[in-house]
């Protein structure tokens, strides 16, 4: 019965980040890394077929192994953290607390995947 919730959780997630393929506000790497964690638990083979996937094996082995994100992956991330944080704060309606908490755990955020090492791509 485990191994099948954790199947099951691995292939919602690939689908998932195949909708984040077309969807900008689903990232797929984070969903693709949720993936071969269940997928490990349930089916070795396709948490490894992940990871040797030519595309997006890259940045998932970079991850898992080494706990980089490459350079390119930091500036984007960072980038669309730091406009959203400032359409929030030009366009939102959000209550000021409420835009404060957003800001403190985006800028928490960008602080974590700053510091990681860079990895290549």
């Amino acid at each position: 019965m485990k191994k099948l919730f954790y199947l099951g959780v691995g292939w919602i997630s690939v689908g998932c980040a195949i909708a984040g393929v077309i969807l900008p506000i689903l990232p797929n790497t984070p969903m693709l890394l949720v993936a071969i964690w269940a997928f490990s638990r349930s089916s070795p083979e396709l948490a490894e077929r992940i990871r040797l996937h030519r595309i997006v094996g890259p940045p998932i082995r970079n991850w898992q192994d080494n706990g980089a994100i490459s350079p390119q992956a930091k500036a984007l991330a960072l980038s669309i953290m730091g406009l959203m944080g400032g359409w929030l704060w030009y366009f939102g309606h959000a209550p000021t607390w409420l835009a404060i908490l957003i800001t403190a755990v985006l800028v928490g955020v960008a602080a974590f995947v700053g510091t990681r090492p860079n990895g290549v791509t």
